[in-house]
């Protein structure tokens, strides 16, 4: 689960729902001062939200781009169906397709964090046109490792049958026996309970699912016509760093990873990932300019 470390909106940002001709989604949508470069559309994971990517938006602002975070359908302030049916892969792309549409401006930046890599990457086999470039955001080619698939089927089981308030006593539980957990700031346990509660269980058991039983998709990533990024942190866990490596070279991608990062370099290293993003869209502007060869 990504955290944010503070729900202040940076300058120039603004919170408010996109109309699209499928549903409205909750945003944070924010502008650079000057002359934008391009707009960057940010899909968050499992559990999350838009607020994952409060801390990359300044930066991505700062370097001209404009940077809209968007609540999938049934996540957090997006409302979305209650049978699992209603999210699908091909559902959760084509509602990125709308709403690329309603931000307007043409083709976008496209980075998709965790299980927001299969939404993105479903969007980007929709309609490869609407993408400048995909980011595959510690987001691995298949279904996640085997102590992430536990924890998910544990949620998947607990959550036709319980109390939510006993699912999520029973996942603050979970964390707290995680070595590495540090307590969270009252402000931040208030808002991880609230997002936890208006997210629909159909949604979390659908996509929980999904990442259970990926098949690897490196084949299809590769045929992919758009400039590819694979970036994540050193201290990645629910892929393995070798996975996430060997998905790079397989798909010819850029491949970033961010020393002292783990599965959320959005939250923990925001300006070494607005660096890296920055210069991948550089990169994969100057080869759209190049001319071609015959």
């Amino acid at each position: 689960m990504s955290k944010p470390r503070s729900l202040e909106l940076p300058p120039r940002t603004r919170a408010y729902r996109l109309r699209t001709d499928r549903q409205e989604f909750a945003v944070l949508d924010a502008v650079p001062e000057g002359r934008s470069r391009g707009t960057v559309l940010l899909v968050p994971g499992y559990t999350g939200s838009k607020e994952d990517f409060l801390g990359l938006l300044g930066p991505l602002g700062d370097a001209g781009y404009r940077a809209v975070a968007v609540d999938g359908r049934g996540q957090f302030e997006s409302p979305g169906p209650r049978r699992t049916a209603g999210y699908t892969p091909r559902t959760l792309g084509a509602d990125v397709l709308a709403q690329v549409a309603a931000l307007g401006g043409g083709p976008v930046h496209l980075v998709g964090h965790s299980f927001g890599g299969f939404v993105a990457r479903s969007a980007a086999r929709l309609d490869p046109s609407a993408f400048l470039s995909l980011t595959l955001l510690a987001s691995g080619p298949g279904r996640v490792g085997p102590d992430q698939r536990t924890k998910i089927r544990m949620l998947q089981a607990a959550l036709p049958v319980l109390p939510p308030s006993w699912v999520w006593a029973a996942t603050q539980w979970l964390d707290g026996r995680d070595p590495a957990y540090v307590a969270d700031p009252p402000e931040i346990v208030a808002f991880l309970t609230r997002r936890w509660y208006a997210t629909q269980p159909a949604q979390l058991i659908a996509t929980g699912r999904q990442l259970r039983v990926e098949p690897d998709r490196t084949e299809g990533l590769a045929r992919l016509p758009l400039p590819l990024h694979v970036a994540y942190g050193d201290g990645e866990s629910v892929w393995t760093t070798g996975e996430l490596a060997h998905l790079a070279r397989s798909i010819d991608a850029r491949h970033t990873v961010i020393r002292g990062a783990d599965h959320s370099p959005n939250v923990s290293h925001p300006e070494e990932l607005t660096a890296a993003l920055g210069e991948f869209w550089q990169e994969a502007a100057t080869r759209r300019a190049a001319p071609r060869t015959v």
